[in-house]
């Protein structure tokens, strides 16, 4: 009778230890996962997704929709409005009892930050073009907002940009504004 298994059959021994650890690692995830939001958490943000819905909707309609042989410029953001603006509906209807939520905490400022930076690439790109304020935005995403080194945060920084340049500007012609 021979004690080998079976090939690419894990033995009892590795089956327990496997277990042992996925279970070790489920309660040290569940141990540092902030508290839960609620229901009230819930439905703030399902309200302010919702808000945002509609007012994208109304500023798509001001762009022209066309059609969709011939879509206006305000087509594609007004469909991602309506979808937005139906999952709104949806999570204040249905997700008041989800469990997987988190309480906003120190560090959800940081998601803050990061759309209010993409507000600020927004203001600034007609006004200087997208080079420079597209730069920033990497900076600001990579140094400050995720912790990189300032060697990486440069060579990401730069290549990135010059990446999107030859990829917009050169190769598919789009009229960004642009200093160069």
């Amino acid at each position: 009778m021979s004690t080998t298994s079976e090939p690419g059959r894990p033995q009892a021994a590795e089956v327990d230890i496997l277990e042992e650890l996925k279970a070790e690692l489920a309660q040290d995830l569940e141990e540092e996962r902030p508290p839960h939001a609620g229901p009230l958490a819930q439905v703030a943000a399902g309200v302010v997704t919702l808000v945002l819905g509609v007012a994208g909707m109304a500023l798509s309609l001001g762009y022209g929709l066309g059609s969709l042989t011939q879509p206006g410029p305000g087509l594609w953001p007004f469909a991602v409005s309506v979808a937005v603006t139906a999952l709104s509906v949806a999570q204040i209807a249905f997700g008041r009892r989800a469990e997987d939520t988190e309480q906003f905490t120190r560090s959800s400022v940081l998601t803050g930050l990061g759309v209010l930076s993409l507000v600020g690439l927004a203001a600034l790109l007609p006004v200087i073009g997208f080079e420079v304020p597209s730069l920033v935005l990497m900076v600001v995403w990579l140094r400050f907002l995720g912790g990189e080194s300032w060697r990486m945060t440069a060579v990401v920084s730069v290549v990135t940009v010059a990446v999107f340049y030859a990829l917009f500007v050169l190769a598919l012609s789009i009229p960004l504004p642009r200093l160069i």
